[in-house]
């Protein structure tokens, strides 16, 4: 199923199209939203939102319309922006509690809401302070937790490790991929970081110059053509190189002493040929895996 579907959509500020042509689903889970600085991301976020009107095409966000139904989209959603969004004077608390009433919530419904979020979000007695004393990584916490305090059915995540350093970013990822694999909140983030992406995503949609250049799943996208495989060995041997070419097996390497072998046939078939050559030329086996190319390898294919 899908929780957006964008169908030929433009938008323009003035004479700048910011979004041209753009068509993509984004399926339950969590996918990645992931294109360089000025691709194009934030537009499509605020437009799934409803606070930018799209100059032609169309879009739906848990099946309302994203050109007349934006406020009943914002009460079901969970935004939790790049930029800062405090409020100074409140500690915490106030400030979740206070987008919990904003998304229609009880105020008394709203403060417990609050002290649950933010205890999940790691502030712990941290959450009685006043926001404007709080430490980027913390500022972050909390864009996090107003974001889940009225249980939205979709988060949208934009540069969610922005600013941090590496121990708040290993930290945010950890409370992402918690939120969107642990608690089955359908989540998109939006990012120009690839692992990042890769490290909480299961799908990816690829924005460049305001334009779909690849989406799907982040698995699919990293395959590579024929099922090559990489093999391991204790060290290098050139015994077991001629060995394999002998069979009509193209090999490239080593990497340091890894082989890539490009073979007919399934993996399985594959390993029993390897399994059979290393033991007849005195080769040990330490390691046998299905290839794959890298995300980034993936992502540069898609933005030629």
């Amino acid at each position: 199923m899908t929780v957006a579907s964008i169908k030929n959509l433009t938008v323009k500020y003035g004479n700048f199209t910011a979004l041209n042509d753009f068509s993509c689903e984004i399926a339950e889970g969590c996918t990645g939203l992931l294109g360089p600085n000025g691709a194009g991301k934030t537009t499509l976020i605020k437009t799934l939102l409803g606070f930018v009107k799209p100059t032609s095409g169309s879009g739906t966000v848990l099946d309302l319309d994203i050109a007349h139904q934006g406020k009943q989209i914002r009460q079901k959603i969970g935004l939790m922006p790049e930029q800062d969004c405090h409020i100074p004077g409140m500690s915490a608390v106030q400030f979740v509690a206070y987008a919990g009433e904003l998304a229609g919530m009880p105020p008394e419904q709203a403060i417990r809401r609050a002290h649950e979020v933010l205890e999940y979000c790691g502030l712990g007695e941290a959450r009685y302070r006043n926001v404007e004393t709080y430490s980027t990584g913390m500022k972050q916490r909390i864009k996090l937790a107003q974001a889940l305090v009225h249980g939205p059915k979709l988060l949208l995540l934009d540069e969610p490790t922005n600013g941090l350093d590496p121990a708040g970013r290993e930290d945010m990822l950890e409370l992402v991929r918690s939120v969107s694999h642990g608690k089955g909140v359908n989540v998109l983030v939006s990012s120009h970081l690839l692992p990042d992406i890769e490290r909480v995503c299961d799908r990816v949609v690829v924005v460049m110059g305001g334009r779909l250049r690849a989406q799907g799943a982040i698995s699919d996208m990293k395959k590579l053509e024929g099922f090559p495989v990489d093999v391991e060995l204790r060290e290098a041997s050139t015994s077991f190189v001629e060995a394999i070419e002998s069979r009509g097996v193209a090999i490239t390497g080593p990497k340091v002493t890894t082989y890539r072998l490009q073979a007919p046939g399934l993996p399985s078939d594959v390993a029993a040929m390897v399994s059979e050559v290393a033991q007849s030329v005195g080769a040990q086996v330490r390691g046998f895996a299905v290839a794959e190319r890298s995300l980034e390898d993936a992502f540069l294919e898609a933005l030629k």
